[in-house]
């Protein structure tokens, strides 16, 4: 059946984000939603697709503004930390330093059909009845482990569902949408997100907000734990964790007004964030940041000038630079924290991490806050 709730969540217990257990992520107030739709307009939707004991994927939709994305493109730029993956549209948004269609991200052979989709999306809107260019991006990680990967069963519907159903507010987060079938680093991973605010007591707050599609291999640190090493996985999960590995892509939106030469460096300092959770970005990960800004807008075959605020000058760039690492660590934290044990195609397991172990891990390195944050029963009594 399809799905777009986690479908792996029936009868286990729930899962916890990284602020739920004390896990707190640099020294940057997070927005009141800790998630990319802190930034207003900003809307995610997922459609998780699992049938039987060997489909676990889906898609997941990142729309940058409420109105028509063509129409009023938002500025934007695509880092790469490691180039092995199939990113629809990165050079046309390399060119022209926006993006005119929501984010999608799949797995790795439904990008085409997921492009298909997104054409067919904004070729369906009013007034787009004479066009004849759209610039679909789509990204990806595999999850062939966890998935029957090669029977293609993404179709153009579930992306335009999972568009058509994006929402502001709270995100699903771990085994959902195109993170049904990932693995992080020898653990089950998939959508993590987090926010962060530049500014949070004077009038003129800015605030960058994170989405990943976790999926690459590495020995997991949390906060700087070396919780992967503490944890002693099976020694093929360790050569699977340590090997090729998968990919990581990470949308990033901000209501800063920044030119696109900023944007792209925003999107750079974002890939600090997977060394700090333990990635060395192997051979075969594909590692993508797509940021954009929803401060201005530009306008659809418009030749009349770009109405947009003051741009902020590199000097304001540096509270930028640790809130895009910190929201993208946090992130990733969540997409672990919150994605519980899935079994797949070919009877593979993607095994949650243990919540209670990486607590106490963080607890004996002393990396935990345990004044802010704390659930309202000891810790230790957090069970997988």
């Amino acid at each position: 059946m399809d799905s777009t709730r986690k479908p792996e969540s029936e009868g286990k217990p729930r899962r916890w984000r990284a602020r739920e257990v004390g896990v707190e992520v640099g020294v940057m107030p997070p927005g009141p939603g800790n998630a990319i739709t802190d930034i207003d307009g900003v809307k995610v939707g997922h459609r998780t697709i699992v049938r039987g004991d060997h489909v676990r994927t889906g898609v997941t939709a990142v729309v940058p503004h409420g109105g028509d994305v063509f129409a009023d493109k938002v500025p934007a730029a695509i880092a790469v930390g490691n180039g092995f993956g199939k990113m629809a549209g990165y050079t046309q948004v390399a060119e022209t330093g926006t993006i005119e269609t929501p984010i999608v991200l799949t797995n790795t052979l439904s990008v085409g059909v997921a492009a298909t989709a997104v054409v067919r999306y904004v070729l369906g809107l009013p007034g787009h009845e004479r066009v004849c260019s759209v610039n679909p991006l789509v990204g990806e990680t595999s999850d062939a482990y966890l998935n029957d990967i090669r029977g293609l069963h993404v179709t153009e519907d579930d992306v335009i569902a999972a568009i058509k159903t994006a929402s502001s507010g709270p995100v699903a987060e771990g085994a959902v949408g195109a993170g049904t079938g990932t693995m992080v680093m020898g653990f089950k991973g998939g959508i993590g997100t987090s926010s962060r605010i530049i500014g949070a007591e004077s009038d003129h707050s800015r605030t960058v907000g994170v989405l990943v599609q976790s999926n690459y291999g590495g020995i997991l640190e949390v906060n700087g734990a070396p919780v992967g090493r503490e944890l002693q996985p099976p020694k093929h999960e360790i050569d699977q964790s340590v090997g090729d590995g998968n990919s990581c892509m990470i949308v990033i939106a901000t209501d800063a007004p920044l030119c696109v030469r900023n944007l792209e460096r925003l999107a750079n300092r974002s890939l600090y964030a997977l060394a700090r959770t333990g990635s060395h970005m192997s051979n075969g990960s594909g590692d993508y940041a797509i940021v954009f800004s929803t401060g201005y807008r530009y306008r659809h075959f418009s030749t009349e000038p770009v109405e947009m605020p003051p741009l902020l000058p590199n000097d304001a760039m540096t509270p930028l630079f640790r809130a895009v690492i910190e929201a993208t660590e946090e992130a990733i934290y969540n997409s672990l924290l919150m994605a519980a044990t899935v079994t797949g195609y070919r009877g593979h397991v993607g095994r949650a991490v243990p919540i209670d172990e990486v607590v106490a891990i963080c607890r004996k390195y002393n990396v935990l806050d345990l004044g802010k944050t704390l659930p309202p029963w000891p810790l230790d009594r957090i069970k997988e």
